[in-house]
Protein backbone atom coordinates (compact mmCIF):
# COMPACT_ATOMS: atom_id res chain seq x y z
CA UNK A 1 0.00 0.00 0.00
CA UNK A 2 1.41 3.55 -0.90
CA UNK A 3 0.33 6.86 1.18
CA UNK A 4 0.56 10.32 0.22
CA UNK A 5 2.83 12.71 1.84
CA UNK A 6 1.80 14.52 5.11
CA UNK A 7 1.48 17.37 3.56
CA UNK A 8 -2.18 17.94 2.65
CA UNK A 9 -5.25 15.77 4.68
CA UNK A 10 -7.54 13.98 1.85
CA UNK A 11 -10.69 14.14 1.17
CA UNK A 12 -13.16 11.54 -0.69
CA UNK A 13 -13.31 14.61 -3.40
CA UNK A 14 -9.95 14.06 -3.75
CA UNK A 15 -11.09 10.43 -5.51
CA UNK A 16 -13.82 11.84 -6.79
CA UNK A 17 -14.71 12.76 -11.12
CA UNK A 18 -16.66 15.24 -12.44
CA UNK A 19 -18.04 12.28 -14.99
CA UNK A 20 -21.82 11.84 -15.02
CA UNK A 21 -23.56 8.78 -13.34
CA UNK A 22 -26.25 6.79 -14.94
CA UNK A 23 -26.43 3.51 -12.22
CA UNK A 24 -30.35 4.36 -11.22
CA UNK A 25 -31.72 6.45 -8.01
CA UNK A 26 -31.34 4.49 -4.72
CA UNK A 27 -28.84 2.03 -6.07
CA UNK A 28 -26.04 0.32 -3.46
CA UNK A 29 -23.76 1.17 -5.48
CA UNK A 30 -23.54 5.24 -4.71
CA UNK A 31 -22.90 3.93 -1.15
CA UNK A 32 -20.15 1.61 -1.98
CA UNK A 33 -18.55 4.10 -4.24
CA UNK A 34 -18.39 6.66 -1.72
CA UNK A 35 -17.43 4.43 1.04
CA UNK A 36 -14.12 3.52 -1.76
CA UNK A 37 -13.41 7.05 -1.99
CA UNK A 38 -13.72 7.86 1.68
CA UNK A 39 -11.18 4.74 2.33
CA UNK A 40 -8.79 5.92 -0.16
CA UNK A 41 -8.75 9.02 1.32
CA UNK A 42 -8.48 7.95 5.01
CA UNK A 43 -5.47 5.65 3.89
CA UNK A 44 -3.66 8.66 2.33
CA UNK A 45 -3.09 6.60 -0.84
CA UNK A 46 -1.87 8.98 -4.20
CA UNK A 47 -4.26 8.85 -6.66
CA UNK A 48 -1.91 7.43 -9.37
CA UNK A 49 -0.25 4.52 -7.17
CA UNK A 50 -4.03 3.33 -7.21
CA UNK A 51 -5.62 1.05 -9.66
CA UNK A 52 -8.92 0.39 -10.03
CA UNK A 53 -10.66 -2.63 -12.03
CA UNK A 54 -13.89 -3.01 -13.04
CA UNK A 55 -15.92 -5.98 -14.67
CA UNK A 56 -19.15 -6.48 -16.82
CA UNK A 57 -22.40 -4.77 -15.48
CA UNK A 58 -23.51 -1.72 -13.10
CA UNK A 59 -20.45 -2.33 -10.47
CA UNK A 60 -17.83 -2.76 -13.65
CA UNK A 61 -18.53 1.15 -14.34
CA UNK A 62 -16.60 2.17 -11.02
CA UNK A 63 -13.42 2.89 -11.89
CA UNK A 64 -14.59 5.68 -13.86
CA UNK A 65 -15.83 7.29 -11.39
CA UNK A 66 -11.90 7.55 -9.65
CA UNK A 67 -8.96 9.70 -10.79
CA UNK A 68 -6.98 6.74 -10.50
CA UNK A 69 -5.61 4.29 -13.18
CA UNK A 70 -8.65 2.33 -14.08
CA UNK A 71 -9.37 -0.75 -16.10
CA UNK A 72 -12.97 -1.88 -17.77
CA UNK A 73 -12.03 -5.28 -18.59
CA UNK A 74 -14.25 -8.44 -19.91
CA UNK A 75 -17.13 -9.91 -18.15
CA UNK A 76 -15.74 -12.20 -15.37
CA UNK A 77 -11.73 -11.41 -15.77
CA UNK A 78 -11.18 -8.59 -13.51
CA UNK A 79 -9.69 -10.80 -11.05
CA UNK A 80 -6.75 -11.94 -13.45
CA UNK A 81 -5.89 -8.78 -15.21
CA UNK A 82 -5.62 -6.91 -11.71
CA UNK A 83 -3.17 -9.48 -10.63
CA UNK A 84 -1.34 -8.89 -13.33
CA UNK A 85 -1.02 -5.22 -12.51
CA UNK A 86 0.28 -5.91 -8.87
CA UNK A 87 2.71 -8.57 -10.07
CA UNK A 88 3.76 -5.89 -12.39
CA UNK A 89 4.44 -3.24 -10.44
CA UNK A 90 4.19 -4.73 -6.46
CA UNK A 91 3.79 -1.02 -4.86
CA UNK A 92 0.60 -0.32 -6.68
CA UNK A 93 -2.58 -0.62 -4.42
CA UNK A 94 -4.77 -2.48 -6.86
CA UNK A 95 -8.99 -2.53 -5.87
CA UNK A 96 -11.15 -4.72 -7.78
CA UNK A 97 -14.78 -3.96 -7.74
CA UNK A 98 -17.81 -6.13 -9.57
CA UNK A 99 -21.05 -7.28 -9.44
CA UNK A 100 -21.95 -10.79 -8.04
CA UNK A 101 -22.46 -12.13 -11.74
CA UNK A 102 -19.03 -11.37 -12.65
CA UNK A 103 -17.13 -12.55 -10.50
CA UNK A 104 -19.17 -15.99 -9.34
CA UNK A 105 -20.64 -16.62 -12.27
CA UNK A 106 -18.95 -16.58 -15.54
CA UNK A 107 -15.68 -15.35 -13.12
CA UNK A 108 -15.93 -17.96 -10.42
CA UNK A 109 -12.71 -20.11 -11.59
CA UNK A 110 -10.70 -16.82 -11.56
CA UNK A 111 -11.87 -16.08 -8.28
CA UNK A 112 -11.26 -19.70 -7.16
CA UNK A 113 -7.21 -19.42 -8.08
CA UNK A 114 -7.00 -15.59 -6.92
CA UNK A 115 -7.70 -17.15 -2.90
CA UNK A 116 -5.18 -20.52 -3.91
CA UNK A 117 -2.29 -17.40 -4.56
CA UNK A 118 -2.97 -14.95 -1.61
CA UNK A 119 -1.92 -11.90 -3.96
CA UNK A 120 -1.93 -8.42 -1.84
CA UNK A 121 -4.97 -6.83 -3.08
CA UNK A 122 -8.38 -6.41 -2.59
CA UNK A 123 -11.57 -7.66 -4.53
CA UNK A 124 -14.97 -5.89 -3.26
CA UNK A 125 -17.87 -7.56 -4.76
CA UNK A 126 -21.44 -5.64 -5.28
CA UNK A 127 -23.89 -8.00 -4.16
CA UNK A 128 -27.54 -7.60 -4.96
CA UNK A 129 -28.39 -11.13 -6.40
CA UNK A 130 -29.10 -9.72 -10.14
CA UNK A 131 -27.77 -9.13 -13.07
CA UNK A 132 -28.75 -5.38 -12.95
CA UNK A 133 -27.83 -3.83 -16.15
CA UNK A 134 -29.12 -7.25 -18.03
CA UNK A 135 -32.85 -6.89 -16.90
CA UNK A 136 -32.83 -8.66 -13.74
CA UNK A 137 -31.85 -12.24 -14.30
CA UNK A 138 -31.10 -14.47 -11.39
CA UNK A 139 -27.21 -13.94 -10.38
CA UNK A 140 -25.59 -16.59 -8.13
CA UNK A 141 -26.27 -15.15 -5.33
CA UNK A 142 -29.55 -15.38 -5.25
CA UNK A 143 -31.64 -18.51 -3.70
CA UNK A 144 -33.02 -21.09 -5.28
CA UNK A 145 -36.71 -20.51 -5.72
CA UNK A 146 -36.69 -16.40 -4.94
CA UNK A 147 -38.40 -14.69 -7.45
CA UNK A 148 -38.00 -11.06 -7.71
CA UNK A 149 -40.54 -9.01 -10.06
CA UNK A 150 -37.75 -9.55 -12.79
CA UNK A 151 -38.27 -12.84 -13.25
CA UNK A 152 -41.08 -14.69 -14.97
CA UNK A 153 -40.50 -17.76 -12.69
CA UNK A 154 -39.17 -18.95 -9.56
CA UNK A 155 -35.17 -19.04 -9.97
CA UNK A 156 -34.75 -22.80 -10.43
CA UNK A 157 -30.67 -22.55 -9.75
CA UNK A 158 -29.28 -23.31 -6.01
CA UNK A 159 -27.36 -20.35 -4.34
CA UNK A 160 -23.91 -19.26 -3.95
CA UNK A 161 -22.37 -18.85 -0.51
CA UNK A 162 -20.04 -15.78 -1.58
CA UNK A 163 -18.48 -16.34 1.96
CA UNK A 164 -17.74 -19.93 2.02
CA UNK A 165 -16.83 -20.20 -1.10
CA UNK A 166 -14.08 -17.48 -0.10
CA UNK A 167 -13.46 -19.45 2.74
CA UNK A 168 -12.67 -22.57 1.01
CA UNK A 169 -10.39 -21.45 -1.85
CA UNK A 170 -8.17 -19.14 0.26
CA UNK A 171 -8.72 -15.41 0.94
CA UNK A 172 -7.19 -14.84 3.99
CA UNK A 173 -9.03 -11.19 4.67
CA UNK A 174 -12.91 -12.43 4.39
CA UNK A 175 -15.74 -9.27 5.47
CA UNK A 176 -19.35 -8.47 4.46
CA UNK A 177 -20.76 -4.77 4.49
CA UNK A 178 -24.31 -3.06 4.04
CA UNK A 179 -23.98 -0.49 1.01
CA UNK A 180 -26.54 1.81 3.22
CA UNK A 181 -24.26 1.87 6.25
CA UNK A 182 -20.62 3.61 4.62
CA UNK A 183 -19.56 4.92 7.61
CA UNK A 184 -18.88 0.28 8.41
CA UNK A 185 -17.83 0.30 4.81
CA UNK A 186 -15.61 2.63 4.76
CA UNK A 187 -13.63 0.73 7.80
CA UNK A 188 -14.51 -2.45 6.23
CA UNK A 189 -12.46 -1.10 3.04
CA UNK A 190 -9.51 -0.20 4.91
CA UNK A 191 -8.75 -2.83 6.65
CA UNK A 192 -9.27 -4.72 3.77
CA UNK A 193 -6.82 -2.86 1.64
CA UNK A 194 -4.33 -3.01 4.84
CA UNK A 195 -4.36 -6.48 5.42
CA UNK A 196 -1.08 -8.03 3.64
CA UNK A 197 -2.75 -10.91 1.57
CA UNK A 198 -5.81 -11.43 -0.69
CA UNK A 199 -9.24 -9.36 0.64
CA UNK A 200 -12.63 -10.14 -0.06
CA UNK A 201 -15.46 -7.86 0.59
CA UNK A 202 -18.54 -8.97 -0.20
CA UNK A 203 -20.94 -5.73 0.07
CA UNK A 204 -25.09 -6.83 0.33
CA UNK A 205 -27.00 -3.90 -1.72
CA UNK A 206 -30.37 -2.68 -2.96
CA UNK A 207 -30.93 -3.26 -6.79
CA UNK A 208 -34.19 -0.95 -6.68
CA UNK A 209 -35.40 -1.29 -10.46
CA UNK A 210 -35.37 -5.43 -10.67
CA UNK A 211 -35.21 -7.39 -6.97
CA UNK A 212 -38.10 -6.08 -5.00
CA UNK A 213 -38.24 -8.67 -2.20
CA UNK A 214 -34.33 -7.39 -0.64
CA UNK A 215 -35.02 -3.94 -0.13
CA UNK A 216 -34.08 -0.98 1.74
CA UNK A 217 -36.54 -1.41 3.77
CA UNK A 218 -36.45 -5.54 4.00
CA UNK A 219 -33.01 -5.14 5.49
CA UNK A 220 -33.75 -2.38 7.55
CA UNK A 221 -36.63 -5.05 9.12
CA UNK A 222 -39.30 -3.19 8.46
CA UNK A 223 -41.53 -6.27 7.63
CA UNK A 224 -40.75 -7.69 10.74
CA UNK A 225 -42.61 -7.60 14.47
CA UNK A 226 -39.54 -6.59 15.73
CA UNK A 227 -38.79 -3.67 13.60
CA UNK A 228 -35.20 -4.22 13.85
CA UNK A 229 -32.59 -3.95 11.27
CA UNK A 230 -31.59 -7.84 10.04
CA UNK A 231 -28.35 -6.62 9.54
CA UNK A 232 -26.08 -6.68 12.26
CA UNK A 233 -22.20 -6.29 13.10
CA UNK A 234 -19.76 -8.87 14.20
CA UNK A 235 -17.43 -6.39 16.08
CA UNK A 236 -20.06 -5.80 18.68
CA UNK A 237 -20.57 -9.25 19.54
CA UNK A 238 -17.60 -11.41 20.98
CA UNK A 239 -17.22 -12.84 17.39
CA UNK A 240 -13.37 -13.42 16.95
CA UNK A 241 -12.29 -13.66 13.29
CA UNK A 242 -8.35 -13.91 13.52
CA UNK A 243 -6.10 -16.42 13.00
CA UNK A 244 -2.68 -16.10 14.28
CA UNK A 245 0.18 -17.80 13.31
CA UNK A 246 0.92 -20.84 14.92
CA UNK A 247 -2.46 -21.95 16.66
CA UNK A 248 -3.04 -25.31 17.51
CA UNK A 249 -5.23 -27.46 15.72
CA UNK A 250 -7.96 -27.27 17.67
CA UNK A 251 -8.24 -23.65 18.04
CA UNK A 252 -8.26 -23.15 14.17
CA UNK A 253 -10.82 -25.49 14.20
CA UNK A 254 -12.74 -23.67 16.30
CA UNK A 255 -12.53 -20.69 14.34
CA UNK A 256 -13.21 -22.46 11.05
CA UNK A 257 -16.60 -23.26 12.86
CA UNK A 258 -17.84 -20.51 13.92
CA UNK A 259 -16.67 -18.83 10.70
CA UNK A 260 -18.78 -21.34 9.01
CA UNK A 261 -22.01 -20.44 11.27
CA UNK A 262 -21.95 -17.35 10.62
CA UNK A 263 -21.37 -17.57 6.92
CA UNK A 264 -24.72 -19.23 7.09
CA UNK A 265 -26.96 -16.76 9.09
CA UNK A 266 -29.42 -15.32 7.03
CA UNK A 267 -33.06 -13.91 7.46
CA UNK A 268 -34.20 -11.82 10.27
CA UNK A 269 -30.30 -11.90 11.32
CA UNK A 270 -27.79 -11.09 8.70
CA UNK A 271 -24.46 -10.68 10.60
CA UNK A 272 -21.80 -8.23 8.99
CA UNK A 273 -18.37 -7.17 9.63
CA UNK A 274 -15.24 -9.00 9.59
CA UNK A 275 -15.55 -12.76 9.28
CA UNK A 276 -11.74 -13.55 8.46
CA UNK A 277 -8.31 -12.33 9.24
CA UNK A 278 -5.79 -14.84 8.95
CA UNK A 279 -2.50 -13.43 9.65
CA UNK A 280 -0.66 -17.26 9.07
CA UNK A 281 -0.80 -17.35 5.41
CA UNK A 282 2.53 -16.27 2.98
CA UNK A 283 1.65 -14.03 0.39
CA UNK A 284 2.11 -14.98 -3.16
CA UNK A 285 4.90 -12.31 -3.78
CA UNK A 286 6.60 -13.44 -0.62
CA UNK A 287 6.54 -17.07 -2.31
CA UNK A 288 7.68 -15.49 -5.78
CA UNK A 289 10.48 -13.65 -3.73
CA UNK A 290 12.19 -17.00 -2.41
CA UNK A 291 12.61 -18.20 -6.43
CA UNK A 292 13.43 -14.46 -7.54
CA UNK A 293 15.78 -12.40 -4.86
CA UNK A 294 15.76 -9.19 -7.00
CA UNK A 295 12.15 -9.03 -7.74
CA UNK A 296 10.93 -6.95 -4.61
CA UNK A 297 13.43 -4.27 -5.74
CA UNK A 298 13.71 -4.90 -9.46
CA UNK A 299 9.70 -5.90 -10.65
CA UNK A 300 8.74 -6.34 -13.89
CA UNK A 301 7.58 -2.94 -14.51
CA UNK A 302 11.05 -1.40 -14.38
CA UNK A 303 12.51 -3.75 -16.39
CA UNK A 304 13.22 -2.42 -20.85
CA UNK A 305 11.31 -4.69 -22.81
CA UNK A 306 12.48 -2.69 -25.84
CA UNK A 307 15.31 -0.92 -26.76
CA UNK A 308 15.89 2.84 -28.13
CA UNK A 309 14.83 1.67 -31.75
CA UNK A 310 12.26 -0.76 -30.22
CA UNK A 311 13.53 -3.76 -30.58
CA UNK A 312 12.61 -6.67 -27.90
CA UNK A 313 14.98 -6.80 -25.47
CA UNK A 314 13.87 -10.90 -24.44
CA UNK A 315 16.46 -13.15 -25.37
CA UNK A 316 14.36 -16.04 -26.29
CA UNK A 317 17.32 -18.23 -27.86
CA UNK A 318 17.29 -20.39 -25.25
CA UNK A 319 13.33 -21.53 -25.05
CA UNK A 320 13.97 -21.83 -29.51
CA UNK A 321 16.72 -24.40 -28.69
CA UNK A 322 14.84 -26.46 -26.25
CA UNK A 323 11.65 -26.88 -28.88
CA UNK A 324 13.53 -27.21 -32.03
CA UNK A 325 12.89 -30.27 -33.85
CA UNK A 326 15.97 -32.31 -34.90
Amino acid sequence: MTTATEEKKLTAKDFQVPFPNDWCPGCGDFGILNSIQQAFAKLGLEAHKVAVVGGIGCSGKAPYYFPTYGVHTLHGRLLPFAQGIKLANPEMTVVGVGGDGDGLGIGAGHFVNSGRRNLDMTYILFNNEVYGLTKGQAAPTMALGMQTKSLPEPNIQGQLNSLMMAMAVGFTWIGRGYSYNVKKVVDLVVQAIEHPGMSFLDVLQPCPTYNNLHTKDWYSGKDLETGQPRIYWLDETDYDPVIEEGMDEMTLHAHRTAFVAKAHEWGEEIPAGVFLDNRSTSTFLQRVETRIENYRANPPHNRPIADANGKPTADLSKIFDEVRMR
